[in-house]
């Protein structure tokens, strides 16, 4: 945390939003760090600065990377704050970034339900204007939609997921030292559930990949299914004969608001056990420091697939060991978004990712093949990104190979990390500077704006042409 000698930190935020993650009091967490409770107090409500001395006490007692700790952003984010002030319903306010940043940082619960009170009036204003599909058709209320949000709130993050996947893992290896992951999950599945697990052909299955049936205790997979999927699917049901209570415990906690959202959750927070599992955290996390994040490599010593290796890339936030905090979106060729992950900042808000500019977009071209970028978002944040193409699970009569493509990113400050980096200046790169959708984008001029800017007048002129079809005014339209 750079700061001059004789500046004041006010980290009571941030310092609050710690002790919440810990789960400790506020009495707790003064005991551990030697001062009053009624002295932290101050702190947390950012009328006394956070000493050097105590900020070396933080480091030591939790192992907090103090970086971290200055980081701003909780469950609502800067970027997701200037995208909502940003809507026309907030005309004439002109919210400056100071207030949105010591908002985001010092109340993140505030601005986590503003967020959520604007998301449903604009998804109740989608709808009116029936342009669902300019914004990914998505309902603010729908499940997939609040289990994303949830899984989001907590950075991606379930320690202790994390924790039943390596107790897990190590009793494989004890049971049934050096065989594969599959074979070791199959012989504890058998052994002490009782479960056989069988391959069937794709007409037998029809439109299932997995398939559980309780009453002869037999996991049926599709024959469509390529080593690393068919291994993750004998780990999800592992997960669940292991440790269904735990499962269930989590997803109560979580409060969703009906059956629906609880078991999607469920079968979301099952996956996260069944990556943990078969990339326990720690060995995951020494290997990918170790390889520079060599996805190729981790691919090969875990035994899974591209998506599997950059998804659990996105969950490393445990304070004694994190990772390089990474972002995932998954998109297919129609530009649809079905997964969007992140472990620490995102670039993108609900609404955002689809700008053409980025190379995510363009991974179709080159199947297989792993092409990176740098980009810059309109708040001048700079992301060094990769994509690639992946095969979809399972396939039908009118699937084609390589029909998803996955973008994995990060801050470009731990971008010297990653061995995809090597050999680029990072100090004066090449950038692309790219926006959000284009109802929602103010770059100009741009070849590849689809849509004008909701709150910009169009600037047609008919003696001149522009190299966006859909020039447009500096000026906001009036509400």
């Amino acid at each position: 945390m750079d700061a001059a000698p004789d500046r004041k930190l006010f980290l009571g935020g941030r310092l609050k939003r710690l002790r919440r993650e810990l789960a400790l009091t506020q009495t707790a967490m003064a005991a551990d760090l030697g001062v009053s409770p009624s002295y932290l107090n101050h702190i947390e409500r950012n009328q006394r600065p956070v000493s050097a001395q105590l900020l070396l006490r933080l480091a030591d007692t939790y192992d907090v990377d103090l970086r971290t700790l200055g980081q701003s952003g909780g469950p609502a984010s800067e970027a997701e704050l200037t995208e909502a002030f940003a809507d026309p319903l907030f005309q004439g306010l002109a919210v400056p970034r100071h207030e949105i940043v010591q908002l985001a940082e010092d109340q993140p619960a505030a601005a986590d339900a503003l967020l959520r009170l604007y998301r449903a009036f604009a998804a109740r204003r989608t709808r009116d204007r029936a342009e669902t599909d300019e914004f990914g058709g998505r309902d603010a209320d729908s499940p997939a939609d609040w289990v994303r949000e949830y899984i989001q709130s907590r950075r991606n993050h379930f320690p202790e997921l994390d924790a039943l996947g390596e107790t897990l893992s190590d009793a494989m290896d004890a049971e049934t030292p050096g065989e594969a992951f599959e074979n070791r999950a199959r012989a504890r599945l058998l052994t002490r559930h009782g479960l056989t697990v069988r391959t069937l052909p794709a007409e037998v299955m029809v439109e299932w990949t997995r398939r559980y049936d309780p009453h002869r205790k037999r996991l049926l997979l599709s024959e469509t299914l390529g080593a690393s999927s068919r291994a993750f699917a004998v780990a999800y049901q592992l997960a669940l004969a292991e440790h269904d209570a735990e499962l269930t415990a989590l997803v109560e906690a979580a409060g969703a608001p009906d059956e629906p959202t609880r078991r999607l959750l469920k079968v979301s927070l099952t996956n996260t056990l069944a990556a943990a599992t078969i990339m326990p955290y720690g060995a995951f996390q020494h290997a990918a420091e170790d390889t520079a994040y060599d996805l190729a490599r981790l691919q090969a010593r875990f035994g899974v697939g591209f998506e599997q290796a950059a998804h659990r890339l996105t969950t490393l936030s445990r304070p004694t060991a994190r990772g390089v905090p990474f972002f995932l979106m998954r998109v297919d060729q129609a530009g649809n978004i079905s997964k969007r992950f992140a472990s620490g900042a995102f670039p993108f808000s609900r609404f955002g990712g689809a700008c053409p500019r980025w190379r995510l977009h363009s991974a179709f071209r080159t199947p297989g093949k792993i092409i990176t970028q740098i980009i810059e978002t309109p708040d001048g944040g700079r992301w060094f990104t990769l994509a690639r193409t992946v095969d979809r699970q399972g396939h039908d009569a009118f699937t084609e190979g390589h029909d998803l493509a996955i973008g994995l990113g990060c801050e470009l400050k731990h971008a010297h990390r990653l061995m995809y980096a090597r050999g680029l200046d990072l100090t004066a790169p090449e950038v692309t500077p790219i926006g959000p959708a284009c109802r929602l984008c103010h770059r100009h001029p741009c070849a590849e704006r689809a849509a004008p800017p909701v709150d910009r007048p169009l600037a047609v002129d008919d003696w001149a042409k522009s190299i966006s079809p859909y020039p447009f005014g500096g000026q906001e339209i009036p509400a």
